[in-house]
């Protein structure tokens, strides 16, 4: 009797837990489905917005649609066609496998996967669904078309593994232009395309295959790591920077991206750090900064010459003008046709008030950018500097530098206004030639020690030639403003050398 009792206790737990199990599945049919009626709405609103253009919310629609009813096999196939409108055909796949799956027949669903997997490369798979269609429907004629671009697919994938295998980079690059336009989506065309123009010398068009292989795969570190070496390599080291992260995003772990990250980051800090200097125009901190690039990176050459490019601009702008023309120089060699290499060169040749080699480097900038506005300034300048100093050039009468400050320029114009003061010559020949030193060298201190002047005569105009004046002025060997204190026979004063 007790076992008796025993059987019927266990009968009696299993139907309730059977009437439990049946009270929850309608509890969550009630929450998880969805009515024909709600269905049907969330498609129409699908179908509108799809038309619309507004993609993201037609979306959702059919998302709810598909967790509404999961047996449909139109809602899977109409949230594929949203996934193409939005190019995410990987996303598409999936929907219209299961919308085959659900119903065999579905033709227009057999032509729209075998479409995508022609383009991804798969020509097996898309030779299976166009056949597919055209057993049951002979007269298809995209499925015919389609099914002829997959066999001819085949045949030019086949073509340009034997070129690249033989090491004919060039045909297999003809070749693979054909494979990519029937397969735009095939990330291993895209590679070995990438790879062939690397091995010709040509790593900007590799970029152009590697961008969008890398992530034409769910995985493709290999393609991102290349990528960002391809940039690195090439000067391009905040892309670099990017591009390794998203190797890193895939897999932190991963020794070579994460050694190639340190390397970018370093760098790339360095030289962002460089440049924030230069805009702070704290030339000499910027120069430090950039000696340490090119002991982070002594291997490309990209980066030591953009380093002594910026060097060379920072040493012209505190006018150090022979170390600037020695780095000008050094970075010319690596970029001759450097527009901006040769400007800054030029600039130093100005500071050594050497105006025919700066004129000949301002002329050569141009002939590499004949619309800069920069360089055509410059040029003119450097003209007017050139001419001006086979007149009269104050900084080589008073024997200082362009970048001489206005004590060194009143100390030289003391002592050699005490060496030229006609007072110390006794002939008249020896007089008339003191007097037109002295008032040279008076003149050379009365425009170099005016900011206004000064900055003129900088520009390669003599604020004292009588040709840019009004009303007369200072010219060869006359005295500023038109007075002369040595006219009107004797005289004898003190000279305030101040």
């Amino acid at each position: 009797m007790m076992e008796s009792g025993r059987r019927r206790g266990v009968s009696s737990l299993m139907s309730s837990l059977s009437l439990l199990c049946v009270v929850l599945d309608l509890q969550l049919d009630g929450v998880l489905g969805a009515s024909p009626v709600e269905i049907e709405q969330h498609l129409e609103m699908g179908r509108k917005l799809l038309a619309a253009g507004q993609l993201a919310e037609a979306l959702s629609h059919y998302h709810s649609a598909v967790e509404g009813d999961s047996k449909n096999y139109l809602t899977y196939y109409k949230r594929a066609a949203v996934f193409l409108a939005m190019g995410k055909s990987k996303s598409a796949l999936p929907d219209l496998t299961r919308a085959i799956q659900l119903k065999p027949d579905f033709l227009a669903a057999r032509i729209q996967r075998g479409n995508i997997l022609l383009k991804q490369g798969n020509t097996q798979e898309a030779r299976e669904d166009f056949e597919a269609v055209l057993q049951r429907s002979p007269d298809q004629e995209e499925a015919r078309n389609q099914l002829h671009k997959a066999e001819e697919l085949e045949e030019l994938q086949e073509e340009a593994h034997k070129a690249h295998h033989r090491g004919d980079y060039t045909s297999t690059i003809q070749v693979l232009d054909h494979v990519i336009e029937l397969s735009p989506w095939d990330p291993e065309s895209r590679e070995m395309r990438a790879e062939c123009y690397i091995r010709l010398g040509e790593p900007r068009k590799a970029i152009l295959d590697l961008t969008p292989a890398a992530r034409l795969r769910t995985d493709n570190r290999a393609a991102f790591l290349k990528l960002s070496r391809l940039l690195y390599d090439l000067g391009e080291h905040r892309d670099s920077l990017s591009e390794i992260r998203e190797c890193l995003k895939l897999d932190q772990d991963d020794k070579e991206c994460f050694a190639h990250y340190k390397q970018v980051k370093k760098l790339s800090k360095q030289m962002d750090s460089a440049e924030e200097l230069i805009s702070e125009q704290r030339y000499q901190e910027a120069i430090d900064k950039y000696e340490s690039v090119m002991k982070t990176e002594p291997k490309i050459t990209f980066y030591t010459t953009k380093a002594k490019e910026r060097i060379c601009f920072s040493l012209v702008k505190i006018k150090e003008a022979e170390k600037a023309l020695d780095t000008c120089s050094e970075a010319h060699q690596r970029d001759p046709q450097n527009i901006h290499i040769l400007r800054d060169r030029a600039e130093a040749y100005i500071l050594l008030q050497d105006y025919e080699k700066a004129v000949e480097d301002y002329q050569e900038a141009r002939e590499f950018d004949q619309e800069n506005q920069e360089i055509r300034e410059g040029l003119d300048r450097a003209q007017k500097l050139l001419k001006l100093s086979r007149k009269r050039d104050y900084y080589k009468i008073l024997g200082v530098s362009r970048s001489a400050n206005k004590q060194e320029i009143i100390k030289a114009y003391r002592k050699l206004a005490q060496q030229w003061h006609p007072d110390n010559f006794q002939s008249e020949s020896e007089k008339k030639e003191a007097e037109k030193r002295f008032i040279d060298i008076a003149s050379a201190k009365e425009v170099l020690t005016d900011p206004e002047m000064r900055q003129k005569f900088d520009s390669g105009e003599d604020p004292l030639d009588p040709e840019n004046q009004q009303g007369g002025g200072g010219g060869g060997g006359e005295w500023p403003f038109g007075f002369n204190p040595f006219q009107g026979g004797n005289f004898h004063f003190k000279f305030q050398y101040n």
